[in-house]
Order: structure tokens, then C-alpha cells, then sequence
């Protein structure tokens, strides 16, 4: 198996610098197709590692890495069924992202530069959920990080574009420096970095201890999954191409954050107040972000809202002990989310970029096929049966209802039924509107083959992923803790009913609001919670003002004054002095027989007096 695990890790790795080495070449189709071939390859070997794991996992040592005095870190992989669901979802999402891309960069200048950031991405993402260490997993870390900056910032013409790139990779900084420290922490009370060593000496730790690295390392991925008050740069990542969009928000990056405790639940299972406060950021997270989705009318950042939202469900059930039911809402989520984003590229495309929803509408006749995928996609996210989002999402209320976390369901419940609203919202404004593109001369239409080939797959894993529940369940768990419901059937049954009930009248809501009524009235937008949330919250401002201009200001201080007037004049001062004296000095060597046996009888003088002094 050992062939399988190199070839799943080191072939987007492959594909990286294939498309690397044609980064400054004219585009060529022949490099989206390597490189999606060489995913593809990655995602198989993949999948067969899942179909022959068994009972059992595969540890890997490629080489060594850091050996200094106690402290031994190699370059070590490890495939259990935690990394093996992880790799097959980031592989699958990745392979058809990489298919759709073809046809959806196919005009950019920059598409052979596009693929070989894509690859790298993937590749880096695979060391994250690969690695058998916390060095390993940060160096993924990272290397995520660092290539979500060259996505996001792709097209760094566009101010905008850089400035959402460095926005991402600063606060990701932030973030990182909490992990770090956690990791640091690991390695002095441990003694080691590797994962089964750490865990199994767990349970003998001191739980303050404990609590500093759980929190150390929630503080990462809150960066990762963009949970508050670390969310503002999720949305601005939208400036990037949306492949990226769908690779990042969906299956990839924003989700490291929740694969992290997932992986080191033996830790957070000591720390239960911990993991509460996660679980309760969590629920926060997913009503905040669900009440900027319904006032907003950007394409994009509507279903990056979405994700937002949705990150935090999985925090709420990793926070309450419910780890596989984290990872399954993880998967779920990854097929039916970068769906939606597939779409939303399609119609950005037949609308000439277009992206408020309200200068499109009336687009099913048009766009049948990224309708009926989109509306696929958002019936998922919604959480209706029998699609992927029920059985996924419905199971993290259900698991706040079985902690007697009644606050939590409440705003779990609420969150499900704004979901709906605000998805359903979009759908019918985009495809069942008033077109009123066509004031605009702009004739939109369907998106190419390739893109509707690469969406598909995913339109039926939203259908059916659900239904994979218990096998899921069986096959996590040999792994990760169970969890026990306590709550009785006809209890979890009428749950089912209020949620499936809450979402079904938000969907209903939303036909009705702009279907029949045609929207909201205009004096709306004018009030103060409509401006509170479109402006969200007015966070990005109170940033802007009480952290970046002071920052800022500070900055401009030290340099201006410290640097320019102390530090550069200093260093300008010593550069001049010598500068004047050699001037001066170089007269010492004019060439003048009468002038060099003056300076040998000063120099011969000098030298008497100083023996003279030595003696003396």
C-alpha cells in the first residue's frame, strides 16, 4: 500500500511543477488536462486506500527531518480512517474542480500559473491531513495558507484582488502564532510532536495544561475556519477565481480548522469546557453569519456566508464531543457547497461577470442544467430529506438536544431555518426573477459540457451522500469516539419535524417574498438592521478604525522617526565620516616626493613618542 499513499500524496505535487515549468508559456489545454489527470490519479489511489484499510492504518517514514538533541521529527505520514476520509473528499472535489477550471479559465493569459497554484494547493492540503505529527500537519498548514494567498490574489492587477490576498494571509498569521505556541507547548510537556505518542500520554496530563494547548490550537483554527472574530477575510476571498472559491470554501482549507478537532480529540475529550465554549463560538458563528446571507446581494458572498455558517454547525458537534459527526457534516457539506460555487461560476459567466442578484433573474430558461444543479445543491444545504444536508446537519441538532444544550439548539434551529430562506432566496432571484439583464443587451447562456461533466458527480453526491450514515458512522468510529443519544425516538423524531418544518417554511418564505410578492419593499434596506447586517455588523470598520489606522499610525511613527531620523542617520553619519576623511586623507598620496618624506618624519616622530610612553 505504501506505492497507493506516495502516489495519493505526491502526484498534485507532480502536477505543481509540471504546470510550474509552463507557469510564462502561452496557455495550453494540455496543462489543465495533466494536471487534472494527475488529481485524478491522486483521488484513485485514494480510494483505494479506503476500500483496504480494514482494520487497520499505514504509518510511512519518507525521510528524516529535524533531529537535534531529544528532539526527532520526520517527514512521516500516516493513513487511518480519519486521513483516508479526509483525502478522498479533498480529492474528489479537487478532481472536478480542476475539470471545471479547464473550461472556466480557458481565456485567461495566466491558466498554466492558475493550475500549477490549484495542484499545489492540494498538495499542500494533503500533508496537512497525511501528516503523523504536529510539525507535519503545521507545515500543510502553512503551505495552505501560503497558497490561498497566490488563489485568492491571482489576479493581482486588481487592487482588490491583493489587498483580499493579504487580508487572508495576515489574519491566517494571527491565527498561526496561537497554533504554533500550542505546538510548542505540545513538544515541552510531551517531549514529542508525533500524534500516537501525544495522545496516548494524554489522559496523565495535568488539565490546565491541557486547556492551554486546546485552546492554543482552537485559536489556529479559528484563523483556518474563519470563526469570529477571525472571519472577515472569508468573504473577501471571493476577489479569487471561483474554482478557488469552490476548492477553499468547500473541502479544502476552511475546513483544516475543523479537521484539527477532529484529529486531536483525545486532547479536547479531557477539556469538556473547552470544548463547550467551541461548541458554543460555534452556534454563535452560524446564526451570525446566516443573518449577513439574507441582506446581501453578491453572488459569491451569499454562499461564503453559507460556509461561514455552516463551519460553525461542525464546530458545534466537534465542541460537544461529536467528532464523527463533525467529519461527516465536513463531507456532506464539501460535495453540496462547492456545487453551489460551480454554479455561481456559470452564471458569472453568462453575465458578463455580473455579480449582484439583483441585476439578474429569469435565467432557468437559459441555464437549465445549472439551475436544476444549483437548486439540487441548495435543497441540500437546506437540510431537506432525503438529501445530503438532512442527514448530516439534522444529526448536529440533535446531538445539542441530547447535551441539554437548549440555547445552542435554539440557535442551531433558528440558523436552519434562515438557511433555507437565504439559499432559496438566491435561487429564485437568479433563475425565477425578473430579468432585468436584459435592459443590460447581455444574453446569458448555459456553460460549456466540460463544466456541467464536472458538476454533476457532485450533484448526486448531494443526493446520496446521506444515505452513507451508518456505514460513515461504522467506519469513523473504529477510530474516533462513538457518541451515545440518549434522547428518546419519538423525541429525535419530533426534532426532525421542527427542523425539516423551520426550513420548509424559509423556503416557502422566500417563494413566496420573491416569487409572488417580488421582493422586499425598498424602505426596508433603509433601516438600521438591514444597514447592521449588509454592512456586517460594521466589524470590517471598527478593524479598520481601532486596529489597522493606529497600527498603521504606529508604523508610520517608527518609521519616520526611529528608522529614518535615528537609525538611517546614524548609519548616513558613520558613512559620511568616512567618506571625509578619506577625502581628506587621500592627499597623503599625491605622488610628491617632499610631501611623503614629511609624513615619514610625523610617522617616524609618532613612533619614538609611543615607545617613549611604553617605557614610561
Amino acid at each position: 500500500m505504501e506505492f497507493f499513499i506516495y502516489t495519493a500524496l505526491f502526484a498534485p505535487l507532480f502536477a505543481a511543477i509540471f504546470a510550474a515549468i509552463f507557469a510564462m508559456k502561452e496557455k495550453n489545454i494540455i496543462t489543465g488536462v495533466v494536471n487534472s489527470a494527475l488529481i485524478a490519479i491522486s483521488t484513485i489511489a485514494s480510494i483505494i486506500l479506503l476500500c483496504n484499510i480494514g482494520e487497520n492504518s499505514w504509518h510511512v517514514k519518507l525521510t528524516g527531518w529535524i533531529n537535534a538533541g531529544d528532539l526527532d521529527i520526520p517527514f512521516g505520514f500516516v493513513v487511518d480512517k480519519v486521513s483516508v476520509i479526509m483525502m478522498v473528499t479533498v480529492g474528489i472535489v479537487s478532481t472536478l474542480v480542476h475539470i471545471y477550471s479547464i473550461e472556466y479559465m480557458a481565456h485567461d493569459k495566466s491558466f498554466n500559473r492558475f493550475f500549477s497554484y490549484l495542484s499545489a494547493f492540494v498538495f499542500s492540503m494533503l500533508v496537512l491531513v497525511m501528516s503523523d505529527n504536529f510539525a507535519g500537519l503545521f507545515i500543510g498548514w502553512e503551505g495552505v495558507g501560503l497558497c490561498s494567498w497566490m488563489l485568492i490574489g491571482f489576479w493581482y492587477e486588481r487592487g482588490s484582488a491583493s489587498w483580499a490576498a493579504n487580508e487572508a494571509f495576515i489574519m491566517n498569521r494571527i491565527a498561526d502564532l496561537g497554533m504554533l505556541l500550542g505546538i510548542f507547548v505540545i513538544y515541552w510537556q510531551f517531549g514529542t510532536l508525533q500524534y500516537d505518542t501525544v495522545f496516548a500520554a494524554v489522559s496523565d496530563m495535568d488539565t490546565v495544561v491541557l486547556t492551554t494547548i486546546g485552546i492554543l490550537l482552537f485559536i489556529g483554527a479559528m484563523g483556518k475556519s474563519a470563526q469570529f472574530p477571525l472571519h472577515t477575510w472569508l468573504a473577501d476571498a471571493m476577489e479569487g477565481p471561483t474554482p478557488v472559491s469552490a476548492l477553499i470554501h468547500a473541502a479544502t482549507m476552511v475546513t483544516a480548522g475543523v479537521y484539527l478537532l477532529i484529529r486531536a480529540n483525545p486532547i479536547y475529550i479531557n477539556i469538556p469546557d473547552t470544548g463547550f465554549f467551541i461548541a458554543s463560538l460555534g452556534a454563535f458563528v452560524a446564526v451570525f453569519a446566516a443573518l449577513m446571507a439574507l441582506v446581501n446581494n453578491d453572488l459569491k458572498r451569499i454562499i461564503a456566508y453559507s460556509t461561514l455558517s455552516q463551519l460553525g454547525y461542525m464546530f458545534v458537534a466537534a465542541g460537544l464531543g461529536a467528532y464523527w459527526i463533525a467529519l461527516f457534516h465536513l463531507v456532506t457539506h464539501a460535495y453540496f457547497k462547492s456545487l453551489l460555487f460551480l454554479g455561481a461560476g456559470n452564471v458569472m459567466h453568462a453575465m458578463h461577470e455580473e455579480l449582484n442578484i439583483k441585476n439578474m433573474g429569469g435565467l432557468y430558461k437559459t441555464m437549465k442544467y445549472t439551475a436544476i444543479l444549483m437548486i439540487i445543491a441548495s435543497v441540500a444545504l437546506a437540510g431537506i430529506y432525503p438529501f445530503a444536508g438532512f442527514f448530516s446537519k439534522d444529526k448536529i441538532l440533535e446531538v445539542a438536544l441530547n447535551e441539554n444544550a437548549y440555547i445552542l439548539y435554539s440557535a442551531l434551529w433558528a440558523g436552519a431555518g434562515l438557511t433555507a430562506f437565504y439559499s432559496f432566496r438566491l435561487i429564485f432571484i437568479v433563475f425565477f426573477g425578473k430579468k432585468v439583464w436584459e435592459k443590460q443587451h447581455i444574453h446569458p447562456h448555459e456553460a460549456g459540457q466540460t463544466a456541467i461533466f464536472a458538476m454533476l458527480p457532485l450533484g448526486i453526491l448531494a443526493v446520496i451522500a446521506g444515505f452513507f450514515e451508518k456505514r460513515f458512522e461504522h467506519f469513523a468510529t473504529e477510530l474516533l469516539p462513538e457518541y451515545m443519544f440518549n434522547i428518546s425516538h419519538s423525541t429525535a423524531v419530533l426534532m426532525i419535524a421542527a427542523t425539516l418544518g423551520i426550513a420548509l417554511f424559509g423556503i416557502f418564505f422566500a417563494f413566496y417574498m420573491y416569487i409572488i410578492r417580488g421582493g422586499f419593499p425598498k424602505w426596508i434596506e433603509d433601516k438600521a438592521v438591514y444597514k447592521f447586517l449588509f454592512n456586517q455588523y460594521y466589524i470590517p470598520q471598527l478593524y479598520q478604525t481601532y486596529i489597522v489606522r493606529p497600527f498603521e499610525a504606529v508604523a508610520r511613527f517608527f518609521w519616520k522617526e526611529l528608522d529614518e531620523k535615528s537609525i538611517d542617520a546614524s548609519v548616513d553619519m558613520i558613512a559620511k565620516t568616512l567618506e571625509r576623511g578619506g577625502d581628506k586623507a587621500r592627499h597623503m598620496q599625491s605622488g610628491n616626493l617632499s610631501v611623503m618624506i614629511r609624513w615619514m618624519v610625523v610617522g617616524l616622530v609618532v613612533l619614538l613618542l609611543t615607545a617613549v610612553l611604553c617605557q614610561v
